[in-house]
């Protein structure tokens, strides 16, 4: 049988480099990353803490076993230096007849085939851009993005059969085919 040792996480054990103009701060059960796109704020388990050292953080455990949260803390922890320096994006493709997107201010205003118009509105920090039949969300937190990216895929998701609805970017829907003629009648 295996020991597994402490900070036995691969990716746990990775350090995070962090760039210029991106400041990392650190308070017993809470963690703060500050960039040019704006700060994100983060609770830390009791299990694992953060070092920094020469512009570069290390994520360690404080007891045995602890590896899942040390690798999904570091990980947390790079999302959020990436999302303040660089922002994340996703992009959802819309196709079908009659749908159609648009932007008024931070809400977005989708025509989906219901009786009614649909409005987005954009959470703080994160913004829509519209161009032609692809709708792609901004922002500096992974975990909001993709949120909104699902919810409004959820609206109309890619139907199957007709190839119409939302569907992420480089997703590939398999068209299936419809209900066969009936033989010999």
């Amino acid at each position: 049988m295996l020991k597994f040792g402490k900070n036995m996480s691969r990716i746990g054990k990775l350090p995070i480099k962090l760039p210029t103009g991106v400041t990392l701060s650190i308070t017993p059960s809470d963690l703060e990353v500050k960039g040019p796109n704006g700060d994100l704020k983060m609770k830390i388990n009791q299990a694992v803490y953060v070092e920094v050292k020469d512009d570069v953080a290390y994520v360690k455990t404080k007891e045995e076993g602890a590896s899942s949260l040390h690798g999904l803390t570091r990980s947390l922890i790079a999302n959020m230096v990436r999302g303040v320096t660089e922002g994340w994006s996703k992009t959802l493709e819309l196709s079908g007849t009659g749908y159609r997107a648009a932007t008024t201010g931070s809400e977005l205003q989708l025509n989906l085939g219901f009786s009614h118009p649909v409005s987005v509105k954009a959470p703080t920090g994160v913004t829509f851009e519209v161009k032609e039949a692809k709708i792609t969300i901004k922002g500096a937190d992974k975990m909001i993005v993709g949120e909104i990216a699902a919810k409004i895929r959820g609206l109309r998701p890619a139907d199957p059969y007709k190839a119409k609805g939302f569907r992420y970017e480089g997703e590939i829907i398999i068209k299936k085919a419809g209900k066969a003629a009936k033989a010999g009648a």
